[in-house]
């Protein structure tokens, strides 16, 4: 019954997860609390890690640059083009992905 624990807590995180236009995420970013997750990492799987409160992860996330907080660059542009992004809330994270940043006015 434990092994389906994580599997369950990843569900859950994973049902919170959805894509969001990026300048209603704006007061997170302002605030420092907006993190981007790289593309080649599973966001649902970050997140996870993030509210397991897994250090060592994180850390290796952070050293190998696939994790850290949105730069005022990238923010820029996701305004500039009228970005949407994956997003799901660790408190007192955002973490967002921008694997899905097309308008938000594009159809899909």
């Amino acid at each position: 019954m434990n092994d389906s624990l994580p599997d369950l807590e990843k569900a859950k995180v994973n049902l919170e997860t959805s894509s969001i236009p990026w300048a209603e995420l704006q007061r997170f970013f302002a605030a420092g609390l907006a993190i981007s997750v790289a593309e080649e990492l599973d966001l649902v799987e970050v997140a996870y890690q993030f509210s397991r409160d897994n250090k060592t992860q994180v850390a290796q996330w952070l050293d190998a640059g696939l994790i850290g907080h949105v730069s005022d660059r990238q923010a820029g542009e996701w305004i500039s083009a009228n970005s949407s992004v994956w997003a799901v809330v660790v408190r007192p994270w955002v973490l967002v992905q921008a694997s899905i940043c097309a308008p938000t006015n594009s159809p899909r």
